[in-house]
């Protein structure tokens, strides 16, 4: 019954525009198995973090918003890592699926197991971190295999997906690296568009308030300018 599984969430968002088509509620779960070292996010790390909430409630809250989604629009999972928590996650989308609303799944995509989640997911946003196996485990915690391997399980599914990839000034922002990024990613039929975000710093206060350090707290932000270039390579 749905009443009985909950999941632990670290906060939520409504209406917002940048997390999947159209206008979305956006729920941000607990947990996260990796530690990118760019992260904005590093208060879901804890997967004994947040709050609990059942699948229910968590339909209650977005059926407030339903009216203003549109035919885009409708719920993201995002995190953490919304596949550490797949019974829930799965139990979330079904419910919304039943009640007309658009569900898409926000993930690194390095989680394995992930009960029958993509039986539910209308659209996926999927992290490429990197290009290279190397910087994987380097800056990610994690190889470049498995998030590959999630990919072709989106493709054998058809379930239409958004690749996206932070630019970090001096890491990733080549020509080169758009080459071999766009390599990876277009033989798969289920990837509509590469998205290319640029690395900010907004999150530096809340690695000085955890007592974390951040790696690239000295690196130079990426300018519009070089995202439009790389957008234009690719």
């Amino acid at each position: 019954m749905s009443a009985d599984i909950t999941g632990r969430i670290s906060s939520f968002q409504t209406l917002g525009t940048l997390d999947g088509p159209g206008v979305r509620f956006v729920v941000f779960l607990q947990g996260c198995p990796l530690r990118c070292v760019c992260c904005h996010n590093p208060e879901t790390w804890d997967k004994n973090g947040g709050t609990l909430y059942t699948a229910e409630q968590v339909l209650d809250r977005v059926l407030r918003y339903k009216a203003y989604f549109g035919e885009k629009g409708g719920i993201t999972l995002s995190g953490g890592e919304p596949l550490l928590q797949p019974e829930f996650t799965a139990e979330v989308f079904k419910l919304c699926r039943q009640n007309g609303i658009n569900t898409c799944l926000d993930t690194s995509g390095c989680v394995t197991e992930v009960n029958n989640v993509l039986d539910y997911t209308d659209y996926c946003l999927l992290d490429i971190k990197y290009s290279t196996d190397d910087y994987y485990k380097k800056y990610v915690g994690c190889g470049i295999d498995g998030p590959l391997m999630f990919l072709k399980r989106l493709d054998e599914k058809g379930i239409p997906t958004r690749v996206r990839q932070v630019i970090i000034p001096g890491l990733n922002d080549t020509a080169e690296d758009m080459k071999k990024l766009k390599s990876a990613v277009s033989k798969y039929y289920c990837v509509e568009e590469i998205e290319l975000l640029p690395f900010r710093k907004l999150c530096i206060s809340k690695y000085e308030k955890a007592g974390i350090d951040f790696l690239f707290k000295d690196t130079p932000e990426a300018s519009q300018s070089l995202i439009d270039n790389l957008k234009n390579y690719l």
